[in-house]
């Protein structure tokens, strides 16, 4: 293999293969790659001490092993410097563990499924360990999680793995991220509060502000505490539009103002010589453009060459400051949706949704309600990726869309409107990546009141991906049994044609096609 870098985990690998020349599609040096791999490298035999010894990781060992998967993310860390600084914090806490595993032997491993396999795991500890990371944050911890880390870790690298273990794996794989994700929510709304509906205006208030991307609801937290009385509005970019759905952040922080563009592959266009800074607290930044590459900061797990970066003490005054300076827009500014909306709604959490459960269930019985579908998860750069605004677009007026994650953007401003009869929106945006969790939780209760299994509901999941995240969350989904996923823009190259075949037999996993053929698939059934 005559390769400057090998990297397959995300939707845009080159040619829906692999990533293997001086930088990865995402922007990706081949040099951070290798760094990334000697991370994951020192992550894996550090996991392997730890269950040699017969013990889980202590909260400051399993706080590293979180930091290291997250920051192999896809659009996480651009730094070659950092992530090696952080492969050498790994060493100083496992000395004596001798060699680090070599990636190299699963990037290489000759039996297809095996690697496949591998990959699945490898890539969905990834993401699971983002909502971990989050969780500990606000104080959320699981040591059976931590525990169950490193022994996924170390099978990962251990090459006497069979086949049929490796399966057994990722199912176990799939319960771990839905109890990671179950965590997060704990420490999201015991901080917070549930999430109640929230209209958002996509209007920037003219004067200075601050447009803070990313995740990390902490984070958020932070920053409008620092700001408040300071005469700089907070605005949400991409995945942290659900913070406005969070009664905590919204009662305290009426400096939390609104949402500032879309999905995380629009931004080199929407930060074009934008009057303010840009605080990014983890993925998805992308490589910088000059027009603004003087005004992004970056925290957490996210570094980016020559970029300032907040520490862990969170002192976000260079931020205001950049804020104050740059002064923002003369005048109120409005930055559509993608679907030229002014105004976007989010916060239809399990919670809020739960509480309309006896109307939606006799709305259906009505027949008022025909279909729900879940229409979201990772956006991307693909042309192809508008086949799930047309599929939105295309649902017939007696279904609801729920969506969640950066794919909402995709819809989240069409002009649905509210189900005929009800008055209950066509759209509900049950909130972030991680909030599957909250998606899933509503199928079950909505199964429990009609007295069927989840498979049995008139719903169906049509998903985008993108990284890692992503994947965490579908293995979570087979895990919990659910069948008929409609998964794309493309399947992911990590899954081997026998794994594939697999999962289409035992899941009914299948790649869509076009927005007007799945629907008539899915709506001819019921």
């Amino acid at each position: 293999m005559d390769e400057q870098m090998f990297c397959f985990q995300c939707e845009q690998a080159a040619g829906c293969t692999a990533c293997t020349g001086a930088a990865g599609v995402c922007g990706k040096s081949a040099e951070t790659a290798a760094a990334q791999d000697r991370l994951t490298g020192a992550l894996i035999a550090f996991a392997g001490q730890l269950i040699a010894a017969g013990r889980g990781p202590a909260p400051e060992q399993a706080r590293l092993l979180m930091q290291g998967l997250f920051t192999t993310i896809t659009n996480v860390n651009f730094d070659p410097a950092a992530v090696d600084a952080l492969t050498r914090r790994v060493h100083d806490a496992s000395p004596g563990t001798g060699p680090d595993y070599d990636m190299q032997a699963l990037w290489r491993e000759p039996d297809a499924d095996r690697r496949s396999l591998k990959c699945f795991v490898l890539f969905s500890l990834r993401g699971m360990a983002a909502y971990n990371y989050h969780a500990r944050v606000l104080g959320r911890i699981d040591p059976e999680l931590d525990r169950f880390f490193c022994t996924a870790l170390q099978a990962v690298g251990d090459p006497g793995q069979t086949t049929d273990a490796l399966w057994q794996l990722v199912q176990a794989t799939g319960e771990a991220s839905y109890r990671c994700m179950e965590l997060l929510d704990a420490a999201n709304t015991g901080a917070f509060g549930d999430p109640v509906p929230a209209e958002v205006p996509l209007t920037i208030e003219k004067g200075p502000f601050i447009v803070i991307s990313g995740h990390d609801l902490y984070d958020a937290q932070q920053l409008l505490e620092q700001t408040a009385g300071r005469g700089v509005n907070v605005y949400t970019h991409s995945e942290m539009l659900p913070a406005h759905g969070y009664p905590e952040l919204k009662r305290r922080y009426p400096h939390l103002k609104g949402n500032f563009g879309t999905a995380w592959q629009n931004q080199q266009r929407e930060f074009e010589d934008i009057p303010a800074p840009i605080l990014f607290t983890t993925n998805c930044i992308m490589p910088l453009r000059a027009s603004y590459a003087d005004r992004v900061f970056t925290t957490s797990v996210v570094a980016y060459p020559g970029v300032p970066h907040i520490d862990e003490g969170r002192d976000f005054s260079p931020v205001i400051e950049k804020a104050l300076e740059l002064g923002g827009y003369a005048q109120d500014t409005l930055l559509p949706g993608l679907n030229g909306g002014s105004t976007v709604t989010t916060g239809f959490a399990r919670t809020a949704v739960l509480q309309h459960a006896d109307e939606i269930v006799q709305a259906v019985r009505d027949g008022k309600i025909r279909h729900f579908f879940l229409v979201g998860g990772c956006d991307g750069t693909r042309p192809s990726r508008r086949y799930y605004t047309e599929f939105a677009r295309l649902t017939p007026p007696d279904t609801i869309l729920l969506t969640l994650a950066c794919g909402k953007f995709r819809l989240n401003d069409l002009p649905l409107g509210t189900v005929p009869g009800t008055g209950l929106p066509r759209i509900l945006d049950v909130g972030q990546c991680n909030d599957a969790y909250s998606a899933i939780r509503i199928a079950l209760a909505l199964a429990d009141a009609f007295g069927c299994g989840v498979n049995d509901l008139p719903l169906s999941l049509v998903l985008c991906w993108f990284e890692q995240k992503a994947v965490c969350i579908l293995i979570a989904l087979l895990a919990l049994g659910i069948r008929g996923i409609r998964l794309g823009p493309t399947l992911p190259a990590f899954l081997s044609p026998g794994v594939v075949a697999a999962l289409q037999q035992k899941y009914d996993l299948k790649a869509v096609t076009t927005p007007e053929k799945d629907l008539q698939a899915i709506l001819g059934r019921h």
